[in-house]
């Protein structure tokens, strides 16, 4: 997908609104070198919300955590923390609790004085100091170890040990920069499920981010896909997957990766019509969309391609077409399977039903196939800036 610049406003007040946002970034620009990292950014995170901000790697995602934290500033830009700009605001005047990737916890310290650190720093008054870090430490489950030192700890328990240390300022609003990279996938699995319970818990922002498409979609109450120095597109998770409005947040979130094929579309009378590698279909234009005619996308969730033997026929409305596996990838409950459609690449995913070994049985490597797909799980892109013009028509296949 193309890069597209994003104005900057010249605005130097926050955008009028009856309650402000707990964090609102406006036109913001940084680059490094020559090189471009964040381009016009802008993107709202509203009080009390748990946003995760997913791109891939080098997408800027630290490089904005630090603007937010005041550790950067932009080249162009403003930051506004509950209405009040604090683009200037030195970094110890944010009042931001902070998570970052490395634990960096001091080894000559106890875990209770981890935790404290940032509490001294604030001035707290030393009777409040205690009842907060322990208050910590039990959100945690690390009230065992608050006398142990950092070289006696888990990878697990480091980690815990620092969100403890960064919500113990109390702040309301926390910033957790992909705190569980490098952990293994249990601890990872564990802690998401914790962040979670912590951030009803506490009613507190969080603003969140990681490379892993799944752990974005089972904490956040919203994403923010970041690509190419912009947010791409944000909203509710379950709305981002199963109807995104751009191609690029279809090809970066979820697992595995969407089909993306390239496609024409023509005009047949009133009606629009797509052919995509196998597949020809009527197309229901987006609300508000005037779809040209000519090249396009077309997405499709692996998990809405369905594969059968070569004499398997697809359900009425379906789209069906011939294919051959190329690979398997076993992932235990599920396999994704890789095929080759008259020289289209497609992947599905095939959910076993039991233990049985009919159960899991599919075509072999090599084997022929049927594939097929309903339309309106067919989303049509256009090719420049990826944005949404239209899904396939129901029960509308064309020949």
């Amino acid at each position: 997908m193309a890069t597209t610049t994003i104005a900057r406003p010249a605005a130097t007040t926050a955008p009028a609104a009856a309650t402000p946002p707990a964090i609102a970034f406006r036109g913001i620009a940084k680059g490094y070198g020559g090189r471009t990292v964040l381009d016009g950014l802008d993107l709202s995170v509203a009080e009390g919300d748990f946003l995760v901000l997913y791109g891939p790697p080098a997408a800027g995602k630290t490089v904005l955590m630090r603007i937010l934290m005041g550790l950067e500033q932009p080249a162009a830009g403003q930051v506004f923390l509950r209405g009040r700009d604090v683009t200037a605001v030195p970094a110890a005047a944010r009042n931001i609790g902070y998570i970052p990737q490395s634990f960096a916890l001091y080894p000559h310290y106890s875990v209770e004085e981890n935790i404290a650190y940032p509490l001294k720093l604030a001035k707290v008054p030393r009777a409040e100091v205690g009842p907060i870090v322990r208050r910590a430490a039990e959100m945690l489950a690390i009230t065992p170890l608050l006398n142990k030192r950092p070289e006696q700890l888990s990878g697990g328990q480091k980690q815990r040990v620092a969100i403890a240390r960064g919500i113990a300022k109390r702040t309301g609003l926390y910033v957790f920069d992909d705190p569980l990279a490098g952990l293994d996938f249990k601890l990872r699995e564990q802690l998401v499920d914790d962040l979670r319970t912590l951030q009803r818990e506490t009613g507190a922002t969080f603003v969140y981010t990681t490379s892993d498409p799944l752990e974005a979609l089972t904490l956040a109450d919203t994403v923010g896909v970041l690509d190419g120095g912009r947010v791409v597109e944000d909203g509710p998770p379950e709305r981002l997957y199963r109807d995104p409005a751009n191609a690029r947040t279809l090809a970066l979130l979820g697992f595995p990766r969407a089909n993306l094929i390239e496609g024409t579309l023509t005009r047949r009378g009133d009606d629009l019509v797509c052919e995509a590698g196998p597949f020809a279909f009527a197309v229901a234009p987006a609300p508000g969309a005037a779809p040209n005619t000519g090249q396009v996308l077309v997405g499709l969730r692996p998990e809405d391609v369905a594969l059968g033997d070569a004499d398997s026929a697809a359900g009425p409305g379906w789209l069906a077409a011939r294919a051959r596996v190329l690979l398997r990838e076993d992932l235990g409950g599920e396999e994704i399977v890789y095929l080759d459609c008259a020289g289209t690449p497609l992947t599905t995913v095939v959910r076993h039903a039991g233990h049985d070994e009919a159960d899991t049985a599919g075509p072999a490597i090599g084997a022929a196939a049927t594939v097929a797909a309903r339309p309106t799980d067919l989303l049509v892109f256009a090719p420049g800036d990826g944005r949404r013009i239209g899904r396939g028509a129901a029960s509308r296949a064309t020949a």
